[in-house]
C-alpha cells in the first residue's frame, strides 16, 4: 500500500495537510501521538480502490496434485461408469492416462466445483479502513461547518433557519451558495418566490375550463377540494356549465358525499367504473364548461395507482394532484414520485391550517417544478379555497415559533446534522 505519514503540532492541522496532499476522499489509516505532536498515516482513496480491485481480480489458487489414493478411486469411478473431472493439471501423459481419455465417459449424477478460499483477514482490513473512511467523511464535515459558522455567522444562520422551517438540506445548501456576500433574509424570500410556480389568471382551471381529476393519496381532501372548484364555477358561469364525475367505489360513502355537494349546488354527479365507461360519460358532458372528476384514496404506493393514471390517459383527462401540506418531506417525495407525469397540469397545497411548518411543501413544489394553482386551509366550501398568496406562504414557512419542538435542531446539534447530511447528494432540481 502506498501509505503516507503526517506529523504536525495537532490533529486540525494534520487533517489539512492529509486534505492538501490526499484530496478530500483520503482515508485515515491511523492515528498516534508523536513527540512532535501527532502522527497520522494515510492513503488515497484511489489507492485504496485499486487495491480493493487488485484483490478481487486476483486468481484462484491452483488446485493441489491427486495423492495416489484418490488417483485411485477416480480409476475405479470411471471403471463404474461414472464421469471423472480432474482438477490437478497432468503433467506428463502416462499410459494409463491415455487410456482414461480414450474411455468413453458418462456424464457425472453430481459435480463438486472447487470454491476458491476467501482470505479473511483482507476482507476484515478492507471493511475496517471503509469505516474509517466514512467516519474521516464525518470529521471533515464538522469542520468544514465550524469554519463556515466563523467565516459567514450570518449564511450558517439562514441555513439553520431554512432547515428549521422544513426545506430540505439539498435545496438550502444549493440556494445559500447562490447568495451574495451583502443579501439577507429577504433575499432568501425572494429567491424562494421567484422559484414557485403559481398559474396565472387567464391560465386558472376555471377560467380555461375542460376536464380535470384531482388525484392524490387518502386523506388529502380530494372531494372536498372538487366540491370548492365546483362552487367557484357554479357562481362563475352557471351550474348548468358543470359536472362532477366519481371513481371512488371503495370509501363508503365517498359517492353519496358528492351527490350531497352536487344536489347543494344544482350540479349533476355521475358515477364511473372503469376507462370505457369514462369514455362515455365525458362524451355526453362535451356541452359542460368545466368537468371536475373525484378519484378513490388509496395510498400513493398502491398498485391501483398505476391502473388509474393509466385510465386518465386514455381518456385525455388532466389531473391536479394535491399535496397535503402537514405530511413529512420524504412521504410527500413519495407521493410526486408516484402521481406525477406529463398529464399533472399542477398542484393544490391542501390542510394548510393544520401544518406547523409549510417550508416541506413548498420545497418539494421548487424542486420538482409543479405550477401551483391553489390552497386549500379548511373545511367550508367554498370559503377554504385560496388563490396563491406568496408573500402569505413565506411569511408562514419563516415564523418563529416560540415554543419550540423536540424536532427542531439546536445550535449545538447543527453541526452533527450537517455532518452527517453533507455526503449524501439528494436530486434537486437547478434554481
Amino acid at each position: 500500500m502506498n501509505a503516507r505519514k503526517f506529523i504536525a503540532a495537532n490533529s486540525r492541522e494534520a487533517l489539512k495537510m492529509v486534505r492538501a496532499e490526499l484530496g478530500e476522499d483520503a482515508v485515515i489509516l491511523s492515528n498516534r501521538k508523536a513527540p512532535q505532536g501527532v502522527e497520522i498515516v494515510a492513503m488515497g482513496n484511489a489507492e485504496l480502490m485499486r487495491l480493493s480491485e487488485a484483490r478481487e481480480n486476483r486468481p484462484a489458487p491452483a488446485a493441489k496434485p491427486l495423492s495416489p489414493l484418490h488417483e485411485k478411486a477416480m480409476s475405479q469411478a470411471a471403471v463404474l461408469g461414472a464421469k471423472v473431472i480432474s482438477t490437478a493439471p497432468v503433467a506428463s501423459e502416462t499410459p494409463v492416462a491415455k487410456t482414461r481419455a480414450a474411455a468413453p465417459a458418462v456424464t457425472a449424477p453430481a459435480q463438486v466445483a472447487a470454491v476458491p478460499e476467501v482470505d479473511r483477514e483482507q476482507t476484515k482490513i478492507l471493511s475496517e479502513i471503509k469505516v474509517m473512511h466514512n467516519m474521516l467523511q464525518e470529521q471533515l464535515a464538522c469542520i468544514a461547518w465550524g469554519d463556515m459558522q466563523q467565516r459567514n455567522p450570518k449564511r450558517s444562520g439562514l441555513l439553520r433557519d431554512m432547515i428549521n422551517s422544513g426545506f430540505s438540506p439539498a435545496l438550502s445548501r444549493k440556494l445559500l451558495d447562490k447568495m451574495p456576500d451583502d443579501a439577507d433574509a429577504s433575499w432568501v424570500r425572494q429567491a424562494l418566490a421567484h422559484n414557485v410556480p403559481v398559474v396565472g389568471k387567464q391560465d386558472d382551471i376555471i377560467t380555461r375550463g375542460g376536464v380535470y381529476a384531482l388525484v392524490g393519496p387518502t386523506g388529502v381532501g380530494k372531494t372536498t377540494t372538487t366540491a370548492k372548484l365546483a362552487a367557484r364555477a357554479v357562481v362563475r358561469y352557471g351550474a348548468d356549465k358543470v359536472a362532477l364525475i366519481t371513481t371512488d367505489s371503495y370509501r363508503i360513502g365517498a359517492h353519496e358525499q358528492l351527490k350531497i355537494y352536487g344536489k347543494i349546488l344544482g350540479v349533476a354527479v355521475h358515477a364511473v367504473r372503469d376507462t370505457e365507461d369514462l369514455k362515455l360519460t365525458l362524451s355526453g358532458l362535451k356541452h359542460k364548461h368545466l368537468v371536475l372528476i373525484d378519484t378513490m384514496g388509496v395510498g400513493q404506493r398502491d398498485s391501483r395507482v398505476a391502473a388509474q393514471m393509466e385510465m386518465f390517459n386514455a381518456a385525455g383527462v388532466k389531473r391536479l394532484l394535491l399535496l397535503n401540506a402537514t405530511s413529512a418531506g420524504s412521504t410527500l417525495e413519495d407521493v410526486v414520485r408516484m402521481y406525477h407525469g406529463a398529464g399533472v397540469v399542477g398542484c393544490i397545497a391542501t390542510k394548510l391550517d393544520e401544518a406547523v411548518a409549510l417550508g416541506t411543501v413548498l420545497d418539494v413544489v421548487i424542486r420538482h417544478k409543479l405550477t401551483m394553482h391553489y390552497i386549500a386551509s379548511g373545511q367550508r366550501v367554498p370559503e377554504d379555497l385560496h388563490d396563491v398568496n406568496l408573500d402569505y406562504l413565506l411569511h408562514r414557512a419563516f415564523k418563529i415559533n416560540s415554543a419550540q419542538t423536540a424536532f427542531e435542531l439546536q445550535d449545538l446539534e447543527f453541526p452533527a446534522f450537517m455532518a452527517g447530511s453533507a455526503p449524501v447528494k439528494r436530486a434537486a432540481h437547478a434554481l
